[in-house]
């Protein structure tokens, strides 16, 4: 086992064999603590955007409840958990960072739907602040579309209640961890279809 503690090159194009050997083994590492990275970044929005009855991590905690509640499957349960991870770097466009945190590892109808969630969610505000809240209507006809309004309606604009019976972050950690833990981009996992919600 070599001793290397960094790499020789200065810019990429000089590295050697070596030198990336050495990195992709720190990259499986550094991937493999990828759902303590997640769960950490939840606990933090426990201080972000604040203004609500309840803090953002409490929000997401209760839209994944609603989506565990309705029966909905593993996917769809941890991208509701992380839909507003995006809400600290990226808050004007924090449906798309959170779409790209969840994108290796889940479906893609989910993605898209946390790609897409903020303007799906202009139907319950956007008339208040000089906004369309039809905007969302440019996508109609998108096979995810649907899926994007039951999130929202459903799960997302719901999970404001302070009263809820919400489920506790350690509830969700095993699925945190299972779903991040997954090989990446492996389109038996991307390309596959699961369970949203129970028939109604």
């Amino acid at each position: 086992m070599s001793d290397m503690k960094q790499v020789s090159f200065t810019q990429m194009a000089d590295g050697t064999r070596g030198d990336y050997e050495f990195l992709a083994r720190h990259e499986a590492e550094f991937c493999a603590a990828l759902p303590d990275r997640i769960l950490a970044a939840l606990e933090n929005l426990r201080s972000s955007f604040a203004g609500y009855k309840i803090d953002r991590l409490e929000h997401s905690l209760q839209t994944a409840t609603r989506a565990y509640n309705d029966g909905a499957d593993m996917d769809w349960v941890v991208s509701a958990l992380v839909h507003d991870l995006g809400d600290d770097l990226a808050p004007l466009n924090h449906d798309s960072l959170a779409a790209a945190i969840v994108a290796p590892y889940v479906r893609e109808e989910c993605t898209w739907v946390m790609k897409h969630h903020g303007i799906f969610q202009y139907k319950y505000y956007a008339d208040k602040i000089g906004l369309d809240p039809e905007a969302r209507q440019k996508y109609a006809g998108h096979e995810h579309f649907d899926k994007a309004v039951a999130f929202c309606e459903r799960w997302d604009q719901a999970s404001f209640d302070p009263n809820f019976d919400t489920k506790p972050l350690s509830f969700f950690e095993p699925m945190v961890r299972e779903v991040f833990s997954r090989p990446a981009w492996d389109d038996d996992i991307t390309s596959g279809t699961g369970v949203m919600q129970a028939a109604r």
